[in-house]
């Protein structure tokens, strides 16, 4: 098991930013591609960004380009979401996951997943 905390969410307005972190407790990170995904109440899981294992490529869903960034410390284990422009549409409970060696915006090839932080965004 890879035990993954993820943090940061809380309740905000319209256009406000929020940055998630997730902190894996495992020496094996630096070899782990990592991802965030996001579930809202009656909607599908759906991929939200990832990161390869060298910080050097990084994908998003459509729906966040341009207004998300993913990151990762490798001195501190820890990945971030950094979520800015926050609309009604990105409340969900977003979970941070640990893949294999290559990065992946499918679910199923992430094995670890943190127990989730609640992302809230009035209008």
């Amino acid at each position: 098991q890879v035990p993954l905390v993820d943090s940061g969410g809380g309740v905000v307005q319209t256009g406000d930013s929020l940055r998630l972190s997730c902190t894996v407790s495992e020496p094996t990170f630096n070899s782990r591609a990592m991802g965030w995904f996001r579930q809202a109440p009656g909607k599908e899981f759906e991929f939200v960004a990832a990161i390869s294992r060298s910080g050097g490529s990084t994908y998003y869903a459509d729906s966040v380009k341009g207004r998300f960034t993913i990151s990762r410390d490798s001195n501190k284990n820890t990945v971030y979401l950094q979520m800015n422009s926050l609309k009604p549409e990105d409340t969900a409970r977003y979970y941070c996951a640990a893949g294999t060696s290559e990065v992946s915006t499918w679910r199923y090839d992430y094995r670890y997943w943190g127990q989730g932080t609640q992302v809230t965004v009035s209008s």
